[in-house]
């Protein structure tokens, strides 16, 4: 069995063992709430697919009927294929208010035959900073592809069709602070953000290729229930080595930031996480 299969078995193995609850296939109908965009933002399928459209009038979301506190949520994307430069699809956990936790993957558009750039980040207690951005090894547009987030109280774990890409530890005993004391819905959202998102704002969206549309199945969420132990709670770094090999592949090949690693934004010295 070759390296790449082998990481990912271990890594499956590592997930389900720890998975204390009850897993559930969504519906869209059931799960989710179309919340702005009006119809740029369908249901259908009978409730296994989701749409969100972009046009010069106004982009589109939708977010969770339920809370989560500590869990596994997976989704399945086939993002804007053609030149999507100057679009954003964001699919995230958030909380409320100025003191919100935010778990993000968020998809930065790019002209046609450029990659992706996948951008993740970490907010606790209303401050982020904490971002990490990726090329994937695949074109996100051509087919559905999972993005999974593992939320539990030691470290958030963001994967890619079951290949961890980031683990996010919690490092209160140092003074970082780490979301794990308010529930969070999952959002999603296609935008213009044309000001920033496509070589800095340099490439501005085309509007002429208006709709841009993504498209979401395979919604599954697991809950983890805060008082019961698992495997999961186990730090990266006492142990899983095989995952965590695959992350360092991952990061080594495909990360083109990491905010850990930036000393002109950091010159005095790095955050204390880093």
């Amino acid at each position: 069995m070759g390296f790449l299969s082998r990481t990912s078995s271990v890594l499956v193995v590592i997930i389900s063992c720890c998975l204390v609850g009850v897993a559930l296939a969504g519906n869209f109908y059931e799960e989710f709430s179309l919340t702005w965009g009006g119809p740029r933002a369908q249901i259908s399928n009978g409730g296994r697919q989701l749409s969100l459209s972009l046009d010069n009038t106004s982009g589109s979301g939708f977010e969770s009927k339920k809370e989560y506190l500590f869990g596994k949520i997976d989704m399945q994307l086939k993002l804007v294929s053609g030149n999507s430069a100057g679009t954003v699809t964001a699919y995230y956990l958030s909380s409320k208010g100025n003191k919100h936790d935010e778990i993000d993957f968020e998809f930065l558009g790019n002209l046609s035959g450029d990659p992706y750039i996948l951008h993740t980040n970490v907010f606790s207690q209303g401050k982020g900073g904490r971002e990490q951005q990726f090329y994937l090894w695949f074109d996100p547009t051509q087919d559905f592809h999972t993005y999974s987030i593992i939320w539990v109280p030691h470290h958030i774990v963001f994967l890619v069709d079951n290949t961890p890409i980031r683990v996010f530890q919690n490092s209160e005993s140092i003074g970082v602070p780490f979301p794990k004391n308010q529930p969070m819905r999952i959002h999603s959202s296609l935008w213009n953000a044309d000001n920033w998102a496509t070589r800095g704002g340099l490439v501005k969206t085309d509007w002429s290729k208006a709709p841009f549309t993504a498209y979401y199945r395979g919604f599954n969420s697991i809950d983890f229930p805060n008082s019961s132990p698992s495997p999961s709670s186990k730090s990266f770094s006492d142990g899983n080595w095989e995952a965590k090999e695959r992350v360092r592949w991952v990061q080594k090949n495909f990360m083109i930031y990491n905010y850990c690693a930036d000393l002109k934004r950091f010159p005095q010295s790095l955050p204390p996480e880093c």
